[in-house]
C-alpha cells in the first residue's frame, strides 16, 4: 500500500486548500484513513479519520466546522477540504492508512497507522 498527499501549498488566512491522499491500493483491511499535520517545532498531531464506508467522520475538535474528510473509493482518494485557514494550520500534513482497531479513540494516535504517505507542505500567511 503506497499513500500520496498533495494538494498543499500557500494560501492567505481566511482561504482555502483541498488535500488529496491517493491510496494505490486499499490493503485488505487497512481502509480507514486518518490525517495528520506536524508544525514547525511541533509534535505530530491528529487532524481527522474517516472510516471505511465513510458513515464515521471525525474530526480533532479545534478543527471541526472548518475541516471536511471525504473519501472517493472509485478512485482511491481521500480528501481533506481545508476551510477559513488559519496560521496555526500552518504543517506537514500526512495522510495514513490503518486496520480498524478496538477502542472508542484509536484513530487518533498515529501508532495505529500501519502506512504513511510522504506529507504535503501547508503554509498559511497571516
Amino acid at each position: 500500500v503506497q499513500l500520496q498527499a498533495s494538494g498543499g501549498g500557500l494560501v492567505q488566512a481566511g482561504g482555502s486548500l483541498r488535500l488529496s491522499c491517493a491510496v494505490s491500493e486499499f490493503a485488505l483491511g487497512h481502509d480507514a484513513i486518518g490525517w495528520f499535520r506536524q508544525g514547525p517545532g511541533k509534535e505530530r498531531e491528529w487532524v481527522s479519520f474517516i472510516g471505511p464506508t465513510a458513515g464515521r467522520l471525525y474530526y480533532a475538535d479545534s478543527l471541526k466546522g472548518r475541516f471536511t474528510v471525504s473519501r472517493d473509493d472509485a478512485n482511491n482518494i481521500v480528501y481533506l477540504q481545508m476551510n477559513n485557514m488559519k496560521p496555526e494550520d500552518t504543517a506537514v500534513y500526512y495522510c495514513a492508512a490503518a486496520p480498524e482497531h478496538y477502542g472508542s479513540t484509536w484513530y487518533e494516535k498515529s501508532a495505529n497507522y500501519d502506512y504513511w504517505g510522504q506529507g504535503t507542505q501547508v503554509t498559511v500567511s497571516s
